[in-house]
């Protein structure tokens, strides 16, 4: 059986063919367009190039930067706005002319590592993105938990907890709240909080540069979001404490994330819970990707 995959991500759509062994036999890349009309019809081509290599398919998985509403059969919270409120689903079914499965683009990161990657035997797993946007999905005994109405693991979309004073005037975030996580520790986060303070805005591997040259108001910034994903993975800990965080998207490739962050977050966890294991997801940005495909 031909399983491909579709991450549909902010800044990039792939599509990929895996074997039964999980290697790639297609895969291809294009930059994300900014219309519905062009989403549906760049998915539906990309999955046409990778079947011209290897052959149809009997189904389709994408990874979605957002929610299916299972009543509506819609999109919802979704960071590219324009696929709310869409038939999104239904629409790829109806061009690509067979199954297409969705799921929450972190939740596929999260199944593509429990299954051959960095998370593989633990049993309850929280997967965190934190690229242009922030997400996140959650897997126990290796089966996605989407919860009654979707929801489960919108973790962007909580408010950063135990606030600093001068994190009360809290950005606005796109989904319609204000002192969202996604809004502080995400990539964009990152660079928004750093062009708060400076006035400049450059791209955030230039700002970890800066930081460890010694420039004080970029080691600032680093320290206060090091400290910000703690806080957000401190509630998770209370909530869930999963055996394993595994970590994507363009902030996961910083390694003082993985040396800084194990440390800073007991001190707000309840009882200082000592022991959080924190990887770096092993297919790097393909786990999404090759999460779609197994759905």
């Amino acid at each position: 059986m031909i399983r491909i995959g579709v991450d549909f991500g902010g800044t990039k759509i792939e599509a990929a063919a895996i074997d039964r062994g999980g290697g790639f036999m297609s895969r291809c890349r294009v930059a994300t367009p900014d219309t519905y009309d062009a989403a549906v019809a760049t998915v539906v081509g990309l999955v046409a190039e990778v079947e011209a290599e290897v052959g149809k398919a009997e189904s389709v998985g994408i990874g979605i930067p957002g929610t299916l509403d299972p009543e509506s059969g819609t999109m919802r919270n979704a960071n590219a706005t324009y696929l709310n409120g869409q038939p999104f689903q239904r629409d790829l079914e109806r061009a690509i002319g067979y199954p297409v499965h969705l799921d929450n683009d972190a939740n596929c990161l999260a199944l593509s590592e429990v299954c051959d990657g960095a998370a593989t035997g633990a049993r309850t797993v929280f997967a965190i993105i934190i690229g242009t946007g922030c997400g996140g999905g959650v897997v126990v005994d290796g089966k996605i938990i989407q919860g009654a109405n979707g929801m489960t693991s919108e973790w962007g979309h909580v408010p950063l907890p135990w606030l600093r004073e001068s994190e009360f005037s809290a950005p606005s975030c796109w989904c319609g709240m204000s002192g969202c996580l996604e809004r502080w520790i995400s990539g964009t986060g990152f660079r928004d909080d750093y062009a708060r303070r400076t006035g400049e805005r450059p791209h955030g591997i230039e700002i970890i540069e800066l930081a460890r040259g010694g420039d004080l108001v970029a080691q600032t910034t680093f320290d206060d979001y090091l400290d910000r994903l703690a806080r957000g993975m401190a509630m998770l800990v209370n909530i869930i404490d999963p055996d394993c965080f595994v970590l994507g998207g363009g902030m996961s490739n910083i390694p003082e994330i993985y040396a800084r962050v194990p440390e800073i977050i007991p001190c707000y966890t309840f009882g200082r819970v000592p022991r959080v294991r924190m990887v770096p997801a092993k297919w790097g940005d393909s786990s999404g990707v090759r999460g779609a495909a197994l759905l």
